[in-house]
């Protein structure tokens, strides 16, 4: 298991684990999770240790995105 990294240095990244990703966006890892294995959510994995990697900018403007999606269906559906 990893060290926890401090917030500061979190948001000085450009990428960043599902879990410090997590923290960021509000979700639940495993909606995160989710979302990759459905490929809705992109990363990279490095091909030594298979960790994946999250470029923190667009992950988190992604997630903004699914999330404007689904409120915006279920306002629709109200």
């Amino acid at each position: 298991m990893s060290r926890k990294r401090y917030i500061e240095k979190i948001l000085e990244s450009e990428y960043v684990s599902i879990g410090e990703l997590s923290m960021l966006t509000n979700s639940r890892y495993s909606t995160l999770k989710f979302y990759t294995e459905e490929a809705i959510l992109p990363f990279e994995q490095d091909e030594e240790n298979l960790t994946r990697r999250f470029h923190r900018e667009k992950s988190i403007k992604r997630i903004e995105e699914i999330k404007a999606k689904k409120e915006a269906e279920r306002l629709r559906k109200e």
